[in-house]
């Protein structure tokens, strides 16, 4: 069974913000719960000359996620090809799901009083095609690849 993650090219990566966008937009997702982030550290220095890489950070689908068993009604799942999502039809918001990820990475959605967390678009994976954040990155700096691949 394939597994697969997304890989960030941080030299490509340009900040424009378009992956969380068309994620939101993939998801109907009003703003504010966030997905994924982009983030830039601090200046660096290279060559004399300061710069800076941008970071990509999304749920990590973990190979024993522990947000997983903690979830008191099963919504929170994990597919025999790694990814780790929420069943939007048992989840009761309850948060337990969040105090358990070491990275806070589910997120509460206001809108529908549910969790709601990065699952790679599996709607569209099933389908053949790559998550929204990945197929519009106007840079190509994300790429959605095995996991064997990094």
């Amino acid at each position: 069974m394939k597994k697969y993650t997304l890989h960030l090219n941080s030299k490509r990566c340009i900040g424009c913000h378009a992956c969380e966008v068309h994620c939101k937009t993939n998801k109907k997702l009003p703003v504010g719960p966030i997905l994924c982030e982009i983030s830039h550290p601090p200046l660096k220095a290279a060559k004399g000359f300061p710069m800076t890489e941008f970071q990509f950070r999304s749920c990590y689908h973990c190979e024993d996620p522990s947000c997983v068993p903690v979830c008191p009604t099963g919504a929170m799942k994990k597919r025999e090809d790694g990814i780790v999502y929420v069943d939007q039809e048992k989840c009761i918001g309850c948060l337990a799901c969040i105090s358990a990820c070491p990275w806070s990475v589910p997120q509460f959605n206001p809108a529908t009083g549910k969790v709601v967390k990065c699952d790679y678009c599996m709607d569209r994976v099933d389908s053949g095609l790559k998550p929204a954040c990945v197929s519009k990155c106007t840079t190509y700096a994300l790429k959605f690849v095995e996991l064997k691949e990094i």
